[in-house]
């Protein structure tokens, strides 16, 4: 059997495939008919988040699954993966303490001004009156979506003795274990909290769910946080609030479109932004492309 890898993985996840009996062909870099014409003959194909596999990459002659190494799929077509019968895998849990991180991350680093701070410092400058921030101990963090990484954001602001609520209707029962984080709807959570953190998939019920209506109805003072999907968020709205000052600040690690180029979001100063650095590590990137490639192991190679 033959695993075509279109991205970078670990070389833990390349060996895992070969030990299995699979002959592994890596080509990074390559889209669409490239994609297709390199593709041809191979039962697997493995991804991360930039190669597009549409309808007619999946049309390519003998492929039986597709297998991103990631959390999400928003790059592979999967009603017509279903259609062709092909299995669609990825690795939902592998990012997961990565993502968390970034979250209270770029929380702290907005609220102390960080950025800002350490690059005047860096240019000679003595700034400490100019940045002096916020505590966020004692304050409200609502969480949009409760799975593995909303779950994991709840314990780690629990250190930091944050107050959480959560939103999420597709957890029932909600888990025990996290019988201290509050349960409620999104619209009831909106006026309450003073940080809002994103941590759903980016499906048609979850695209632009943050818009102008949402976003009136937060308090003034607060702040968006999203490193989930950009299009989780009506970036037009937010960029209106935050110059109308109707939100106070917005933490970002994903945009609509990737790179987001001159985006007006990033030339305010009450927005810090990072480009999609959330499951960028060491640790993550391994655990993804070992479980993906034990995945394609699972379903071709053991049946």
């Amino acid at each position: 059997m033959k695993a075509f890898v279109a991205e970078k993985l670990a070389p833990a996840a390349i060996d895992r495939l070969k030990a299995a009996g699979f002959d592994v062909i890596e080509r990074t870099g390559l889209q669409g008919a490239d994609l297709i014409a390199a593709l041809a003959g191979s039962d697997a194909l493995l991804v991360r988040g930039a190669t597009q596999v549409t309808a007619e990459v999946l049309r390519a002659p003998g492929l039986r699954a597709v297998a991103r190494a990631g959390t999400g799929l928003d790059n592979v077509d999967v009603a017509a993966a279903k259609e062709l019968g092909i299995a669609v895998l990825n690795a939902p849990a592998a990012n997961t303490i990565s993502v968390a991180e970034l979250t209270l991350g770029l929380l702290l680093a907005l609220e102390r001004h960080l950025a800002p701070a350490a690059t005047d410092l860096k240019g000679g400058k003595w700034e400490k009156s100019k940045y002096a921030g916020r505590e966020i101990a004692g304050k409200r963090l609502g969480l949009v979506g409760f799975g593995h990484i909303g779950r994991a954001v709840a314990m780690r602001a629990r250190a930091f003795d944050l107050e959480v609520l959560a939103s999420d209707p597709l957890v029932r029962p909600w888990p025990p274990e996290f019988g201290w984080v509050r349960e409620m709807t999104l619209d009831a959570m909106l006026p309450q909290v003073d940080y809002l953190s994103l941590h759903v998939p980016l499906v048609a019920a979850t695209r632009g769910m943050i818009g102008t209506a949402q976003l009136a109805r937060m308090k003034p003072d607060a702040v968006l946080i999203n490193c989930a999907r950009g299009g989780i968020v009506d970036e037009t709205a937010l960029l209106e609030a935050l110059n109308a000052r109707t939100l106070r600040g917005a933490a970002l690690d994903v945009f609509a479109t990737e790179p987001p180029g001159a985006h007006p979001l990033l030339a305010l100063p009450n927005v810090i932004a990072t480009p999609h650095l959330g499951a960028a590590t060491r640790e993550a990137q391994d655990r993804a492309g070992v479980e993906v490639a034990e995945r394609v192991i699972e379903v071709l190679a053991r049946g």
